[in-house]
């Protein structure tokens, strides 16, 4: 019971093996795409690099309210910063990189969870008792 004739298989196998030759001998070309700048950047020394990263700090909702708690408007952080040293500035940018980015430690408690679970499991499998005294 053949539902294909042996000339037609025989073509089908040959323009198989004649396009899987073609992919392999083709090679996939990739390369990394060259840089462009992607607006204007106001980024032309390390101060003003570390300037950006102060400015970021601050606008975290944490950091604002406690200036605020403390009496110190917006404008006098500017005005601070200005007169600021480069050395000065590049202290609280390294200070500032080392900030948490948000969040709490409830991922840091699910996981402690999940192992102690596990472990129970693990102890109940095998015939394990656990006493709590």
């Amino acid at each position: 019971m053949q539902w294909m004739p042996r000339a037609v298989r025989l073509w089908t196998a040959w323009l198989m093996l004649v396009y899987w030759v073609a992919l392999d001998a083709s090679p996939a070309v990739a390369g990394l795409a060259p840089s462009r700048v992607s607006g204007v950047t106001s980024i032309g020394s390390t101060r003003d690099a570390d300037l950006v990263i102060v400015r970021r700090a601050l606008e975290h909702q944490q950091v604002a309210q406690k200036l605020r708690d403390y009496g110190v408007a917006p404008a006098q952080v500017e005005a601070r910063l200005a007169t600021m040293s480069d050395a000065d500035v590049h202290t609280l940018a390294s200070t500032a990189k080392g900030l948490p980015s948000g969040g709490d430690d409830i991922g840091t408690l699910v996981s402690l969870l999940i192992i102690v679970l596990l472990v129970i499991l693990i102890l109940k499998l095998l015939n394990k008792e656990i006493i709590v005294k």
